[in-house]
């Protein structure tokens, strides 16, 4: 999915653009989703490609909701990030390239994973059950 800087700019908020389209960072505890314990999923906020499930959500206490491992559409990509001296993996939307957050190996099992996922790069579709 391609489109312009003026595209997503009028698609998106400036906070959600400013960290979708250009790599920012929320600040933690300030995200909407933080909290969430409903059930469903939680798609790319800007293509609505699937991206986690509420079942591998989990408290990790870092201020950003935390998921173990990615929903079984494998929507999520990795890439090195070596921005602000530190060496990270940054999580993207396959489908849109937008900016989700960082995966780290600190998370509990059966991953090993902590996908660190700014809340403003997605919504969430309540499940029926």
């Amino acid at each position: 999915m391609q489109k312009s800087d003026a595209q997503w700019q009028q698609q998106l908020s400036e906070e959600e653009y400013r960290v979708c389209r250009l790599k920012g960072t929320e600040m933690p505890f300030s995200g909407t989703l933080l909290h969430n314990k409903q059930t469903g999923t939680y798609l790319c906020k800007c293509c609505g490609a699937e991206l986690f499930r509420s079942e591998h959500k989990f408290d990790s206490g870092c201020g950003w909701p935390s998921f173990f491992q990615q929903s079984e559409s494998a929507n999520v990509r990795y890439q090195p990030d070596n921005s602000h001296g530190m060496q990270r993996i940054e999580i993207l939307c396959k489908v849109c390239d937008a900016h989700l957050g960082h995966v780290f190996e600190d998370g509990p099992a059966p991953t090993g994973q902590r996908y660190c996922v700014n809340s403003v790069s997605m919504t969430f579709e309540k499940s029926d059950q």
